[in-house]
């Protein structure tokens, strides 16, 4: 036991692991780590949402900090002045012997390179939503850590929430019947969109490797157009609107309906207005529509029915139902969802169905709510560190993460083939258009692989 080194004790998957407490000097010497002892923990992508989830990891030891924008991450670098700095994080996985985990926090474009690269070397790793910016990324990021066996965890904080669970157990128990329709929504982008590509090319700021930056993506000039959090809105580097609440939105849809993959996506969206006011029939490529409207199509699931799904962004929505008394809202300041059930409907806000309840009102009083019957989390980031101690996986593991972000992605692509596309997911390819395959990946500039 004294020979074995920390990262691999930590994998060990024994779950009641996570749980002992046990004095160092009696399991075997000052080198033995014990199941309680802190994860070392990197950052890659640390000035948004990767800084917020290193601080709800403080439990364990911040050591390495990765961040291409070291204005960005001036304040997490603050935050933990001890920790070593990069700006590659293959130099940091590289170098750095110690680290037992990783949080990837990076764009959209990067998040399979840095969460391949961490596999790759034998790191745990959670990785922000959507898991990657490509169908066949995900897929690939699946394969790789089963093999190596680590603790995963994509982003999505709501699977961690009570209502997601209150939300299946209605629907489970029966409250408004069998469920065939679905209706989600979020007013994002809440950024611009619908741009051509920028034509000046200002200088880039000497806290920025922009090259670093662009990563795997095609090679353009800088411009502040693109970052901070601005390149969601680009099809180089975001994944849109549905990117960023897609998968928010459709855990806790899959979660109670028991959702796979769709077998068939279709797509609507806004049209793409030039400088000048003047109508372009063709699809921009540069940037993501303003508003869209997405359609999936799920298949029976055992004794349960085909399910349609539909999505709305930028501001559209779906029709009020009649149950909802006048002057409720419908959602939340980030979306909604509104499940029709042959028996009755169900209005729920966006992350992890927060704020569920039958429609109308008097009907939600009249309800007997079941017992509850799904274990409770022990919170999102938490169950994460339990896990690369060898507990239980945690709640969104690749496993579950993969479906909800190739369904984001397949939506995107309808998008831009304006098309309806049959998806076979067991040969990861949409059976009746071969020109829409070619979005399921894309190559890398050089130096760039998984």
């Amino acid at each position: 036991m004294e020979n074995m080194d920390r990262r691999a004790f930590l994998g060990v998957t024994a779950a009641a692991s996570a749980f002992m407490i046990v004095p160092r000097h009696v399991l075997g010497g000052n080198r033995f780590t014990a199941p309680s002892d802190k994860l070392n923990i990197a950052g890659i992508g640390v000035g948004g949402r990767g800084g917020a989830d290193l601080r709800e990891l403080e439990t364990e030891n911040i050591v390495a900090l990765c961040d291409v924008d070291w204005n960005e991450a001036g304040e997490t670098f603050k935050r933990y002045p001890e920790a070593k700095r990069y700006k590659d994080f293959r130099v940091m996985l590289d170098k750095q012997n110690d680290i037992d985990a990783v949080v990837v926090g990076t764009p959209d474009h990067v998040h399979a390179v840095a969460t391949m690269a961490a596999i790759k070397a034998g790191k745990h790793v959670y990785t922000e939503k959507p898991l990657t910016y490509t169908v066949r990324e995900a897929r690939l990021l699946l394969e790789a850590a089963r093999e190596a066996k680590v603790a995963t965890q994509m982003g999505n904080q709501g699977h961690a929430m009570e209502e997601a669970r209150l939300l299946c157990e209605w629907i489970w128990d029966g409250a408004i019947g069998t469920v065939r329709e679905v209706h989600a929504w979020t007013p994002h982008p809440v950024w611009p969109q619908g741009l051509d590509r920028p034509t000046d090319t200002p200088p880039v700021p000497d806290y920025l490797d922009w090259d670093l930056w662009l990563g795997p993506a095609p090679y353009r000039p800088y411009h502040p157009a693109y970052l901070p959090m601005l390149w969601r809105g680009w099809w180089d580097f975001g994944t849109g609107g549905l990117g960023d609440m897609g998968c928010h939105i459709f855990d806790p849809i899959f979660w109670a309906l028991k959702l796979d993959y769709p077998e068939s996506v279709e797509a609507s969206c806004s049209m793409f207005v030039r400088e000048g006011l003047n109508w372009d029939k063709e699809f921009n490529t540069e940037s993501y529509p303003q508003a869209s409207i997405v359609y999936y199509n799920f298949p029976a699931r055992g004794d349960l029915p085909p399910v349609k799904l539909t999505w709305y962004d930028g501001g559209l929505m779906p029709e009020t139902p009649e149950e909802l008394e006048p002057g409720r809202k419908m959602g939340d300041q980030y979306g909604g969802v509104l499940y029709v059930g042959d028996k009755g409907k169900i209005l729920t806000g966006s992350h992890g169905a927060r704020g569920v309840r039958i429609i109308p009102e008097k009907k939600m009083q009249e309800y007997k709510r079941p017992p509850k019957i799904l274990p409770r989390s022990i919170g999102h980031h938490m169950e994460w560190v339990a896990a690369c101690k060898g507990g239980e996986p945690a709640g969104m593991n690749f496993e579950k993460a993969v479906p909800l972000t190739e369904t984001v992605l397949l939506g995107n692509i309808a998008l831009r083939t304006g098309k309806r596309l049959k998806w076979d997911r067991e040969n990861m390819r949409f059976s009746n258009d071969e020109e829409a395959n070619i979005f399921l990946h894309r190559e890398y500039r050089d130096g760039w692989t998984l």
